[in-house]
């Protein structure tokens, strides 16, 4: 009798997929990193994109370092960082992956209103605000150089959060910076700054500015989640594009006023797929990076960025 039980329970558990449709996989929990702004905002879009028996947790972050840091110690599945950041920890041996672009875009030099500052060439001997580690330090170095200024010895670029530049350039703690929407665009419309340039340089770096994060750990024991993360990500980031208004007022409930970001939102874009064009400027910024003396060695471009999950999702999106 015992053996005939024992049977129709193995006969029961192994019927139970076919009975569900085969969905009886376990939930899984995701833990994501962003930023609270504009154009970092499609982690706070991923549930709705996600399985109803998946969940994500997303946690802000005011920097890209804590964000990889966090990464790194396995407290986040995926975070955003910026493409300097992430090909900096990769020439350092850090195990990060880039598997879908954030944001293009978002940057522009400000400076004091009223200074007689006219040109980048007349902040020598200026105050600079810069946050290390991210874009906007490259872009802020490579038009310094460009209009023949070091940034060692022709200015004091001084560390500065990006939610504190604009109080330190109106009290005139710094003369200018290089930060990204929409610090840059809330300066002009307080009256105590001005928008210098916005500085991509077509030729070389272009627009990139962000892109998401996983470890090579986390990718190789769970592409299946990566996956799932970077198709989230890709859904979002579409339907953000397609419903501007509906972008913008999520965006407004991180602080910053509707007619602010509406005034920004050209300075800014959401992006989630990497094509070769991509990478070649992520190389072409790796090159600058280490002319700038920011990095000691190019790291292997191959193993940092893997473009499988967006062809897969492309290819998806298109059938």
């Amino acid at each position: 009798m015992r053996f005939y039980f024992k049977l129709a329970v193995i006969a029961l558990v192994l019927a139970l997929p076919a009975m569900s449709g085969g969905s009886l996989a376990l939930a899984e929990n995701f833990t994501v990193g962003t930023w609270k702004t504009a154009q970092t905002i499609q982690p706070f879009y991923y549930q709705e994109f996600l399985s109803d028996k998946n969940s994500v947790r997303v946690y802000p972050f005011t920097n890209p370092a804590d964000q990889k840091s966090a990464l790194l110690a396995g407290s986040l599945d995926m975070c955003g960082t910026t493409l300097a950041h992430a090909i900096h920890s990769a020439s350092m041996g850090q195990p990060v992956v880039v598997v879908a672009a954030l944001c293009n875009k978002c940057s522009a030099f400000v400076v004091k209103k009223g200074e007689g500052i006219e040109r980048i060439k007349d902040l020598k001997g200026r105050k600079i605000g810069y946050v290390p580690g991210t874009m906007h330090e490259i872009l802020l170095r490579e038009a310094l150089a460009r209009n023949g200024l070091s940034p060692q010895q022709d200015v004091d670029l001084i560390r500065v959060d990006f939610f504190d530049m604009g109080h330190a350039l109106a009290r005139g703690s710094i003369d200018g910076f290089l930060s990204g929407e929409p610090f840059p665009t809330m300066a002009v419309e307080k009256g105590y700054g001005k928008i210098l340039s916005t500085p991509y340089y077509g030729e070389s770096i272009g627009t990139i500015n962000a892109g998401m994060l996983v470890t090579k750990k986390y990718l190789t024991n769970y592409p299946q989640k990566v996956y799932q993360l970077v198709k989230a990500h890709a859904l979002a980031s579409r339907y953000l594009i397609r419903h501007p208004n509906k972008w913008l007022s999520r965006a407004q409930a991180f602080g910053t006023a509707r007619s602010t970001l509406e005034k920004a939102a050209p300075n800014m874009e959401l992006a989630w797929e990497m094509d070769e064009a991509f990478v070649r400027r992520a190389k072409a910024l790796g090159e600058r990076m280490a002319e700038l003396g920011m990095i000691a060695r190019q790291p292997d471009y191959e193993q940092l960025f893997d473009r499988s999950f967006v062809k897969r999702v492309r290819a998806e999106l298109e059938d």
